[in-house]
């Protein structure tokens, strides 16, 4: 039996999950973006001495100046130098071109796969004509990719890299491949504080288009290992280390199930609408029906040869789940 839950602590959550910048203490700030769905996820502020680090961009100009600007009483006297992407996906990266003069970081693997989804490509789906069109507006619609001009990191590392951010140290530490193939969370150890990008979703469904799952899991071990307080997600209200060991346990459920399903021959969506009627709790968060992707993850892992559906059908197929 795979169990439900592993850690029997629930997270506590910040008091106010509203739109905007939110102060954190010690000199560590974010932007978040209910519901913390589809595209609508969170960003950071890092402030030294004179200087900022600022952790992720937003998917689109508009909302990326929006949170500039709410930044921008801490940032007038102490200046966006650096700009950390922690994964490849447009709704971290898009606004780059929107931070002027900043060196822009990530791991090598995020920015070669900044290159494969240009926002150009986005912008097509959502203006494709019949079924296709209309899929995806009815992820993506809010969202405006005309006029983006991707911006790629000018500065790379694997492993881990220690950066100064104005006298203080912030670390950079690549868990990837999990959601994405090179996955950073930023540690800023002074201030018991943590970026993860998305490493977490908090009250919605992780999704796992690369793994395996258990980079993930460990990358969430590797967290509650760390001397943190407060965790900022790349979706959802920030948290603690509750918050971190909810989506290490959904993850473990999810790979364990996979992992049955599959030894017993059962086709990867079969296996994926299976186990989304035995998710429990789970089931409450956001975007549910993408335990469809992270089950073919599975599937992928396990068996090489295993050729999972191509992006369109996967959008089906999560949409398939949530609406039965």
């Amino acid at each position: 039996m795979c169990s439900l839950s592993r850690i029997a602590y629930a997270p506590v959550v910040a008091s106010s999950y509203e739109r905007g910048a939110l102060e954190l203490g010690d000199g560590c700030h974010a932007f978040l973006q209910p519901d913390g769905g589809w595209g609508w996820s969170n960003a950071g502020l890092v402030v030294g001495d004179g200087t900022s680090l600022l952790i992720d961009t937003l998917f689109d100009l508009r909302l990326t100046r929006e949170m500039l600007d709410s930044f921008a009483p801490v940032t007038r006297s102490a200046p966006i130098a650096s700009l950390v992407n922690t994964h490849a996906n447009g709704d971290h990266c898009y606004g780059n071109q929107l931070v002027d003069g900043a060196e822009i970081i990530a791991s090598t693997a995020a920015a070669h796969e900044m290159a494969n989804v240009p926002p150009s490509a986005l912008a097509a789906m959502n203006a494709a004509p019949g079924e296709i069109g209309e899929l995806f507006r009815g992820f993506f619609g809010a969202f405006d990719f005309e006029g983006i001009e991707q911006r790629l990191p000018t500065r790379t590392f694997d492993g881990r890299l220690d950066i100064d951010v104005g006298g203080r140290p912030v670390e950079l530490i690549e868990v990837g491949p999990a959601h994405t193939d090179g996955d950073v969370i930023v540690y800023v150890a002074d201030a018991k504080t943590v970026f993860t990008g998305d490493i977490l979703f908090i009250g919605g469904t992780p999704i796992v288009w690369a793994g395996p799952l258990s980079n993930w899991v460990a990358a969430c071990d590797l967290m509650l290992g760390m001397d943190i307080e407060t965790v900022v997600p790349g979706h959802g209200p920030v948290t603690d280390k509750g918050g971190v060991a909810e989506v290490r346990d959904y993850l473990a459920f999810v790979e364990c199930e996979a992992i049955g399903r599959h030894g017993a021959g059962v086709d990867a969506f079969e296996a994926a609408r299976d186990i989304a009627d035995l998710l429990g709790a789970y089931r409450t968060w956001g975007e549910f029906g993408r335990v469809a992707v992270n089950v073919e993850t599975v599937y992928r892992t396990l068996d090489p040869n295993h050729a999972s559906p191509d992006v369109v059908e996967q959008f089906r197929r999560m949409a398939s789940i949530e609406r039965a």
